[in-house]
């Protein structure tokens, strides 16, 4: 029996728009028949199994997609979905998210399905503020490696993030790289730049070394639903977080991950201690 099946990560785009992409496979089929039921299978929140039916058929955007979907709020832009669909049941689809074993927060962004970090950075909500410009700019324009991290050449930054010219948009872009530095978002690193301008973190050798501004991904655990009551304090369990490249943990972070775990703290990564968090 032919059986077409394809994993992706979803874009605000296509929860926005109600679509998800189909199988190249089942496309000769379904293109000229509808309509055609959409079953989605998900946990709410990771914890609540739910499935709901849409009606759809197949349409061609920038490659063909089922539409007419309504996303659960809970889905994120980067989570992953599987898309299945047999040909013994030609007129079915069936849609699955998977849930993670624990919640975690990306950014302060909670996550509660597997997803693609590549995506979750990308899809970066700046805002207005200076900082989320500068912060969008390395997220959005740099380069992003598989664990959601990304660098960006410090000399293009002013180009992308549109904070004016002149002496008060050079105060202004100076002012919030400095707070995202001493709060721990960027992290100014040596990396190089090919002929075409395409940064390289570590540093090739035979390229060009550039200043670059790092960003890792904030990962730490979260809460479910309801275990946390607004405008109160609760406890953020002790987490990793990742480091740029060639940097290393003081000997307390490492020190208290080998206390709290008993395993040894893996290289390239320090350790965030238990900490109150308020809601």
């Amino acid at each position: 029996m032919k059986k077409a099946t394809r994993r992706l990560a979803l874009w605000r785009a296509d929860l926005d728009g109600g679509v998800c992409a189909a199988p190249e496979e089942c496309v000769e089929v379904l293109r000229d028949r509808g309509p055609i039921s959409l079953v989605l299978e998900h946990q709410a929140y990771g914890m609540t199994p739910a499935t709901r039916t849409f009606e759809t058929a197949l349409r061609q955007d920038i490659e063909w997609q089922f539409g007419d979907i309504v996303w659960p709020d809970e889905v994120r832009p980067g989570v992953f979905a599987t898309v299945s669909w047999q040909a013994g049941r030609p007129d079915e689809v069936v849609v699955r998210t998977t849930a993670m074993e624990e919640p975690i927060r990306v950014d302060g962004v909670d996550y509660f399905h597997e997803y693609d970090p590549r995506v979750v950075t990308r899809e970066f909500e700046a805002g207005t503020s200076n900082r989320g410009q500068v912060l969008y700019a390395v997220r959005k324009h740099g380069r992003v490696f598989d664990d959601g991290s990304a660098v960006l050449a410090e000399a293009g930054l002013a180009a992308r993030t549109g904070l004016g010219r002149g002496s008060r948009g050079t105060f202004l872009l100076r002012n919030a790289l400095d707070q995202l530095i001493r709060e721990g978002y960027l992290t100014r690193v040596t990396g190089s730049l090919d002929a075409s301008g395409y940064p390289a973190y570590p540093a090739v050798g035979g390229q060009k070394t550039a200043d670059m501004l790092f960003y890792a991904p904030m990962v730490e655990p979260a809460p479910y639903p309801g275990e946390e009551e607004a405008g109160r304090e609760y406890w953020v369990s002790g987490f990793v977080r990742k480091l740029p490249r060639g940097a290393q943990p003081s000997e307390r972070q490492v020190a208290l991950h080998e206390q709290v775990t008993e395993t040894e703290l893996e290289p390239g990564y320090t350790f965030v201690k238990k900490h109150r968090r308020n809601t």
